[in-house]
């Protein structure tokens, strides 16, 4: 437990100011009032003005900052203590009363005793966790009754494959742990970082189950054939805003969102 979270916590903190320079981020753009939200969460989660929200896995803060923006009280949790003092002066610059906390999300119900209206978590979050249930038992214990999850995640398909989608190269279930070495990062792969991850893939059945055992039932389900990201190798921008993989067309899951609601 200690040596996944030491070693993931050392690579998100090399990433931080990469990734705050980075176009893909487009720091400068979002201060100046750019959102950070995609269509397929926004759909999910509604009018959030005057709701509290948990923003899990937050990295520096845009989302959450971006959900203040339109008018809901926000926590952003994230366990990279350099990415949390990038959100907190961000926060600032965007004049938001965004709160910031830096956490193990694992740790966070001995942090922090308050329930939410919404636990809000997208997009590279959950392969980070080796166990979803744990996961799933967080999300419930920090959700008032009737309060919902909006949770967008990258497909499990997608991460079935080697990273130039050439064959197949992982399992689709959870097994094992996969330890990986490589330089650069999604948001600028020619960064002069290396970086060792330690990571787990979950399939949709590990993930749904998880969370209807811990009292949640799901509302909505949806499968999309794109990436809202220009994250993956020998994408091509098919449609505005839309990335898939040049080699699989619209043939591939590449994103899963769903809404929750606790019981």
């Amino acid at each position: 437990m200690e040596e996944y979270l030491k070693v993931n916590k050392e690579t998100w903190n090399k990433k931080v100011p990469v990734h705050v320079a980075s176009a893909f981020y487009d720091n400068e753009q979002f201060i100046a009032g750019k959102s950070s939200l995609n269509d397929i969460e926004q759909g999910l989660l509604g009018d959030v003005k005057g709701k509290s929200i948990l923003h899990l896995q937050c990295h520096f803060g845009q989302d959450s900052i971006s959900l203040s923006r339109l008018g809901a009280r926000v926590v952003g949790v994230d366990f990279s203590d350099k990415a949390i003092e990038v959100a907190i002066d961000l926060a600032k610059n965007c004049q938001t009363s965004t709160e910031f906390v830096c956490a193990d999300i694992y740790d966070l119900p001995s942090k922090m005793n308050r329930q939410f209206d919404i636990v809000f978590t997208t997009y590279g979050t959950i392969g980070w966790l080796p166990d979803i249930k744990k996961w799933a038992g967080v999300v419930s214990h920090f959700l008032k009754p009737g309060g919902f999850l909006v949770f967008a995640e990258f497909h499990p398909v997608i991460w079935m494959f080697d990273d130039n989608f050439n064959e197949i190269a992982y399992a689709y279930f959870n097994r094992e742990d996969i330890v990986e070495t490589f330089e650069g990062t999604y948001a600028d792969q020619g960064a002069p970082i290396k970086q060792k991850t330690i990571t787990w893939n979950h399939g949709l059945a590990e993930v749904l189950e998880s969370l209807l055992d811990r009292g949640l039932s799901i509302d909505k389900f949806r499968e999309y054939d794109y990436s809202p990201y220009d994250c993956f190798n020998g994408t091509i921008e098919s449609e505005p805003g839309k990335y898939r993989i040049k080699a699989m067309g619209a043939k591939l899951p590449m994103v899963y969102a769903l809404k929750a609601t606790k019981r």
